[in-house]
């Protein structure tokens, strides 16, 4: 896998990127898939994909969402395997995306849903040091809930090379936090087993290695990442470190619940049914 980021023969990147993130939008505002964005920024261009998604989430911002941390996409090959891409790539979490506290997911902000079980880290101190390394980003984290991440596309069928994706905020979506916190001291990521039932079948499971080979690993990727864009990881923000096994269909109705090794528990998503999706 590699991170070199082919800039793609774009003529007016300016107006590229306001007609993506105009497209996707849309795409959200009006409940209805849209085209791929990759006709408009090419198919590799992942510095332009990126100033899409800081439009997209700039708007979201201006409109009154908070940011509270960052998501971290495609750290699982069969994950990548899945959606057709190669490399991780990043996304902002913003206050409304989390959906905790609700009796059910509203299954009615949602376009084509899945969901995958992560390891969440919640942050005690800033990452933006010049000699970030696995130390230094283990010592960052205050302490580590299961999660449930529901990615989701404002691209028809999925049908997305890496700069519809990333200019689509990651294909983020919404999420939902475990309540069983843990010290990063007290359990070891890459050695987390994760079982994840849909509606009490088992659907998907898989370990902390999926993930770049240790969710830590996936947040020093993050952590460097954020701090060379000029926007690092800060005290308090939340992130979903990447899935630790294969995405699972989530039509409203269903029951996803993610059980982790570890001493993380268990988190559980009801969706709500169709007749009640707004």
């Amino acid at each position: 896998m590699t991170d070199v980021w082919e800039p793609a023969a774009v003529a007016n990147r300016e107006s590229a990127v306001a007609e993506a993130a105009a497209r996707l939008a849309r795409a959200a505002r009006e409940h209805w898939p849209c085209p791929p964005v990759r006709d408009l920024l090419g198919p590799t261009d992942i510095s332009l994909a990126y100033a899409v998604q800081r439009r997209v989430v700039g708007d979201r911002i201006a409109a009154g969402a908070r940011v509270v941390g960052r998501k971290i996409g495609l750290t699982s090959a069969s994950v990548q395997h899945q959606v057709g891409v190669d490399r991780p790539d990043f996304g902002v979490l913003l206050d409304d995306m989390d959906v905790s506290d609700l009796p059910a997911v509203p299954s009615g902000r949602l376009l084509q849903p899945r969901a995958e079980a992560e390891i969440a880290f919640v942050l005690a101190a800033d990452l933006d040091a010049d000699d970030l390394d696995l130390a230094r980003v283990r010592a960052a984290v205050g302490h580590a809930v299961a999660a449930l991440e529901i990615v989701d596309s404002r691209v028809a069928d999925w049908d997305i090379a890496i700069t519809d994706t990333v200019a689509d905020n990651a294909s983020s979506g919404l999420f939902v936090l475990g309540r069983q916190p843990v010290a990063p001291s007290e359990f070891e990521p890459r050695e987390v087993g994760m079982r994840l039932y849909a509606d009490g079948r088992l659907a998907s499971e898989g370990d902390g290695a999926a993930c770049l080979g240790d969710p830590l690993a996936a947040l020093l990727w993050l952590a460097r990442t954020a701090r060379d864009f000029g926007d690092p990881l800060r005290a308090g923000q939340v992130v979903l470190s990447g899935a630790l096994g294969p995405l699972v269909p989530t039509p409203p109705g269903s029951t996803v619940r993610a059980e982790m090794t570890g001493g993380l528990g268990s988190v559980t998503a009801t969706f709500s049914p169709k007749d009640q999706e707004g």
